[in-house]
C-alpha cells in the first residue's frame, strides 16, 4: 500500500545507474562514474581535522533547527564580504541536509498544489520530482544550444500563467555547465517582480566557474532580495557530498515556513558536520580553488576532444564541471 503522492515518486535513473555501477565495482570491475555529480577529490584535510575536533570536543548533540548559530553568522558573513547582501542568521538562514532538501522543503512550504513552477529544462531532475509529488505542475522552459544555454526571458513569459508562483534558476547549471549572464538576469527579475514570483535560485557551484565568465546571484539585482531564495552548500566547492551540509537564505517570510517544514522533516543537520562547514568558510580556501584550475585543465582538453568525435557538437562550459555534448549530427 502507497500514498498517492509516493505513486507519483519514481526512482531516480541517476541513482538507478550508480547502484548497478557500484555492484560492478564489488565484482572487481574498474568503473569510472559518469553518474553522480560529485568532485573526485576529497574534502580537504583541515576541514575534516576540524570536524574530528568537533567530535571530540563533544559537539555532537541537537543544534537548533536552523543549524549551528556559528555557522549560520559564517554564512551571513560570506555573503555580506563577496556579494554585499545582508542576512539575518537568526532568522534568515536555515542549514539543510545538502540543497536536495532545500529544495524539497522549499517547494512544500511555498507552493499550493495547482500552483505552477518554472524550471529550466534541461536541469537535475530533483526539482521536477518533487513539483509532481506535490501536486505543483512543473512547467519547463527551454535552455539550447543554439543560445549557448542561456534562458530566453521571451519564452519564459510566454510561459507564465496567474498560476505560475516560482521560478527555478540554476547557475552555473546542471547539466549544462553554463553561466547565467547579468543581461539576461536583469530580464527575469523584471519578469519576476512583474508577474510576483519568487526566485528559486540553485548557486550550489557558484565557486567553479571559469574566467572570462562571473556568477552573478540575482538576489543582488535590484527588488530581488525580497522575493530570492538562494539555495547554496559545501558539497561542490569544498567536496563535502557526504557531509551533506546545504542552506536556503532569503526573507524572514519565506525562511520561516521552511523552517518549520524542516524541523519536523530531519530536526536539524549533522551537528559535527557543521562545525567543519564553519571551518570550510573561514579557513585556507587554497585547496578548493586548485581543484577547480584542475576541473578548468579537464574541460580545455576535454572540450576539444569531444568536438573532434565525429558528429558530435559541444559549447564551452563556463562553470561546473559537467559538458553537454550534442549528437544531433549522429
Amino acid at each position: 500500500m502507497e500514498s498517492i503522492k509516493a505513486q507519483r515518486i519514481p526512482y531516480s535513473q541517476i541513482r538507478v545507474m550508480f547502484d548497478a555501477a557500484r555492484k560492478l565495482e564489488q565484482q572487481g570491475k574498474e568503473i569510472i562514474h559518469l553518474e553522480i555529480g560529485r568532485p573526485d577529490f576529497n574534502t580537504p584535510q583541515h576541514i575534516v581535522e576540524a570536524a574530528v575536533e568537533a567530535l571530540r570536543a563533544g559537539k555532537h548533540h541537537y543544534s537548533q533547527n536552523a543549524g549551528v548559530l556559528e555557522l549560520r553568522q559564517a554564512i551571513a558573513d560570506k555573503f555580506a564580504r563577496e556579494y554585499q547582501l545582508d542576512y539575518n542568521p537568526d532568522s534568515e538562514i536555515v542549514v539543510t541536509n545538502g540543497v536536495a532538501e532545500g529544495v524539497y522543503v522549499a517547494i512544500n512550504a511555498l507552493l499550493n498544489p495547482g500552483d505552477q513552477v518554472l524550471i529550466p529544462d534541461p536541469s537535475w531532475l530533483n526539482y521536477n520530482v518533487v513539483a509532481l509529488t506535490n501536486f505543483v505542475e512543473p512547467v519547463g522552459y527551454r535552455l539550447s544550444e543554439e543560445n549557448n544555454f542561456q534562458p530566453d526571458p521571451n519564452q519564459i513569459e510566454e510561459l507564465i500563467t496567474p498560476r505560475t508562483k516560482m521560478i527555478i534558476l540554476v547557475s552555473p547549471s546542471n547539466p549544462l555547465g553554463s553561466v547565467i549572464n547579468q543581461k539576461a538576469l536583469e530580464r527575469i527579475a523584471h519578469l519576476a517582480n512583474k508577474y510576483d514570483m519568487v526566485v528559486l535560485s540553485d548557486e550550489i557551484y557558484e565557486k567553479i566557474v571559469y574566467s572570462p565568465a562571473q556568477h552573478v546571484s540575482i538576489a543582488t539585482l535590484s527588488g530581488m532580495r525580497d522575493r530570492t531564495l538562494v539555495m547554496n552548500g559545501f558539497s561542490k566547492f569544498y567536496s563535502m557530498t557526504g557531509w551533506r551540509i546545504g542552506y536556503v537564505m532569503g526573507p524572514e517570510g519565506l525562511v520561516n515556513p521552511i523552517l518549520r517544514y524542516h524541523q519536523y522533516m530531519i530536526t536539524s543537520t549533522n551537528t559535527f558536520a557543521q562545525w567543519g562547514a564553519i571551518t570550510a568558510l573561514n579557513g585556507d580556501q587554497g585547496p578548493s580553488y586548485a581543484m577547480v584550475e584542475e576541473f578548468r585543465k579537464r574541460r580545455d582538453y576535454l572540450y576539444e576532444a569531444v568536438n573532434k568525435i565525429p558528429g558530435f557538437t559541444c559549447t564551452k562550459p563556463e562553470g561546473a564541471f559537467y559538458l553537454f555534448p550534442s549528437v544531433k549530427e549522429t
